[in-house]
């Protein structure tokens, strides 16, 4: 029976690409998906109830000083730039509290089934939604960590920087990686459930579309990825303070890194 998933993942780092290759399998990926645009010409992939919940999520603890009174009432903002969870940097000892408002609209979207759901914010909200759907998988894109970073500044630089209105620099950007992979392998993976983490060049190469299809029981759109649409490189080597992190989640993997 086709399974119901999460995907997650840094932003900028395939996971825009990894929903794509669902896209034809028959999933409810939301009722307002964003538009294809110039940060991601083939689409998002993104729905806009969904992000709404996961900035209200993490809003309860790393208020924005940009949301005003409806955004705070709806838990939500307009795709244009505005909504910045997806660049919040958490430690795994934060824990992020799910009100009940939060859990009735979580429910609501979980119902209509088989779901699969893409939001870098997972990366930091996934367990108030594993409460509600535990038999969901869960599918982690990462990617070479500068190639992330490189991508995330351009893209905080095209939506108006960071959740402080400060933009995104090379460094920052880095920070971002750490934190978003270091929550998901110390909070969310210990918790169990049904992993399969994936490397963006496995997704762009093929060589991930059996797993995908085992584990989800669905066919993969093999003609969706598309290389051309690769616009950051990373170096030969991996910087001594990320090295350690990216080689766990290759392994997790089982990519060769080298």
């Amino acid at each position: 029976m086709q399974r119901s998933c999460f995907i997650l993942g840094c932003g900028r780092s395939g996971t825009s690409l990894t929903a794509g290759l669902l896209a034809q399998a028959g999933y409810f990926m939301g009722s307002e998906l964003y538009p294809a645009d110039e940060g991601n010409p083939k689409g998002y992939f993104e729905d806009r109830e969904i992000n709404g919940i996961n900035e209200g999520l993490i809003a309860r603890v790393l208020p924005s000083s940009r949301r005003n009174l409806a955004d705070k009432l709806l838990g939500r903002r307009p795709h244009s730039g505005k909504w910045t969870g997806w660049l919040a940097e958490m430690p795994p000892e934060q824990k992020i509290p799910c009100s009940t408002r939060l859990a009735d609209r979580i429910k609501v979207q979980i119902a209509d089934r088989p779901f699969c759901f893409k939001d870098p914010r997972f990366c930091y909200t996934l367990a108030a939604w594993r409460k509600f759907a535990p038999d969901a998988a869960i599918l982690c894109v990462f990617r070479h960590p500068e190639a992330s970073a490189a991508s995330i500044v351009k893209e905080a630089e095209r939506r108006g920087g960071g959740p402080d209105g400060v933009g995104i620099d090379p460094e920052r950007a880095l920070r971002i990686w750490r934190r978003m992979y270091g929550y998901v392998l110390g909070v969310h993976y210990p918790a169990g459930g049904d992993w399969l983490f994936l490397h963006y060049d496995q997704l762009i190469e093929g060589s991930a579309y059996d797993s995908i299809e085992q584990l989800l029981e669905v066919k993969v759109y093999r003609e969706f990825a598309d290389t051309r649409l690769r616009r950051s490189f990373p170096p030969a080597t991996v910087r001594a303070d990320t090295d350690a992190l990216y080689r766990r989640l290759c392994d997790l993997a089982g990519f060769n890194c080298e």
